[in-house]
């Protein structure tokens, strides 16, 4: 099976504007993320819209595509930079720009998914902790995945589901029940991600921001992977904060 794995990246974030150029223990992130995937794929590139970060991964020697600055969301400039590759691949993994400790063997359990033929796209999940407390599961930047007993995604919530009827405490919710952590990490069959970048965006995707819910609102199969890994997505200034501290705790 060939895979390529592709990192959107643009500038203009939202709630972190220029943050693949942000610099975390000396490096940029985007530089971060793509060392930490590159030589576990066979090929690994960067999608992305702006110059700035272009000139970036070029400067540390990282292989860049440029894509339109129209696209809806990650998979669609994904899409773009893989037909613009030159070259053909079984699976395609998006790799979030923003979680900078995906690990080798989060990507290899996502791509361990494709050996059943089934499989459509697969993603990964880590278990929330009973020790994570309330703050944390209920967090809406960390969505939350519920799945089937074959773990296959049910559903996708940046709110806290199953709810526990008749449990006031919510801290006991970690008790009865294991939550499932949404890691920012996707794979398709190529042919599959063409179908998916042209359907138009669904009710589901536009409430919750989740473009995973249009997949599945079109009868898509994902399937779910687990990691015991924990990773820091930075989606904030203070996220970087926290991402600093932690590779300070690990003496890197």
């Amino acid at each position: 099976m060939k895979v390529i794995g592709i990192i959107p990246a643009r500038y203009a974030s939202t709630r972190f504007p220029g943050k693949p150029l942000a610099m975390l223990g000396g490096l940029h992130i985007i530089e971060r993320v793509y060392r930490q995937v590159q030589g576990t794929l066979d090929r690994v590139v960067v999608a992305t819209d702006d110059n700035r970060i272009a000139e970036a991964v070029i400067a540390f020697g990282g292989d860049v595509i440029m894509t339109s600055t129209e696209h809806r969301s990650g998979t669609d400039r994904v899409m773009e930079a893989y037909t613009k590759v030159g070259e053909e691949f079984d699976v395609i993994v998006n790799i979030q720009g923003d979680e900078p400790f995906i690990q080798p063997e989060q990507l290899q359990t996502v791509c361990r998914c494709f050996e059943d033929e089934s499989v459509d796209i697969a993603t990964l999940v880590k278990p929330f902790a009973p020790e994570d407390g309330w703050q944390t599961l209920e967090n809406p930047n960390s969505p939350k995945v519920v799945v089937d007993k074959q773990m296959h995604a049910l559903y996708f919530s940046r709110s806290v589901i199953p709810y526990f009827r008749g449990v006031d405490e919510r801290n006991e919710w970690l008790k009865k029940h294991t939550y499932y952590k949404h890691i920012g990490l996707y794979a398709y069959r190529s042919d599959v991600l063409k179908e998916i970048t042209s359907l138009p965006q669904s009710s589901l995707e536009l409430a919750e921001s989740l473009e995973q819910l249009r997949w599945l609102e079109n009868g898509y199969t994902i399937k779910v992977g687990t990691t015991n890994i924990e990773t820091i997505g930075i989606d904030t200034p203070e996220d970087l904060a926290k991402a600093e501290l932690y590779l300070k705790s690990k003496g890197v």
